[in-house]
């Protein structure tokens, strides 16, 4: 078991509300089989996948959970079990990686429906700026984690900004690596996170990554 969360004092107020606090059941209840980055920052999420040891080419059987997923995982070659949880159940159905599929709507309930120690890896692409309670919801992260399992947070400047968080939103580009960090630290369980630019300067979406390992 880890310690839980960090107790140090919270964000200011309004961080983690949003412009649209409706139910996000109905926001996320047509089907949208879009992807929200480009083909250059989804090849740099797939290498980042490699690069852990967490897909299809890891040399051993993987276990993983893809968090807030939808049709697409991203990974070069799927990992052996895959294991994607989102909010809409179509989107969900057509994802050809999945060997299992949960809907669960994380900013009503942040528990993850899965046992202690059930996965080697967890990821998470371009979905945690719409999370309005991240620190207990990387918690039940670690507690889902297998010692020494993976996080894998990935996010470029694209989003819903309806739906983002107002502290995402007012947070510079270039700092929210160092957001999603803090909120890993706060979480608790993790050693120190690495946060990285994964696409080069240039034309196209940039695609930042926070990655963490259970300790």
């Amino acid at each position: 078991m880890h310690p839980g969360p960090d107790p140090r004092p919270d964000f200011p107020a309004g961080f983690f509300s949003r412009a649209d606090e409706t139910p996000d059941g109905l926001f996320y209840r047509p089907q949208r089989l879009v992807t929200h980055i480009d083909d250059r920052a989804i090849a740099a999420v797939g290498d980042l996948y490699a690069e852990l040891g967490i897909d299809g080419d890891a040399g051993r059987p993987v276990r993983v959970l893809d968090l807030m997923s939808s049709w697409v995982s991203h990974f070069r070659t799927p990992p052996a079990e895959l294991v994607v949880l989102g909010m809409n159940a179509a989107e969900l159905a057509a994802n050809p990686a999945a060997t299992a599929r949960v809907v669960h709507d994380l900013n009503a309930d942040p528990r993850l429906p899965l046992p202690d120690a059930d996965v080697d890896a967890v990821v998470c692409c371009v979905s945690v700026d719409y999370l309005i309670r991240p620190v207990e919801v990387l918690a039940d992260v670690a507690r889902v984690l297998r010692p020494g399992g993976v996080l894998a947070v990935t996010f470029s400047n694209r989003c819903f900004p309806t739906k983002a968080v107002r502290g995402w939103l007012l947070t510079p580009e270039g700092e929210r690596g160092a957001l999603v960090a803090e909120l890993v630290r706060r979480a608790g369980g993790f050693g120190e996170p690495a946060v990285a630019l994964r696409t080069p300067p240039g034309f196209g979406d940039p695609l930042w990554a926070v990655t963490a390992v259970r300790s």
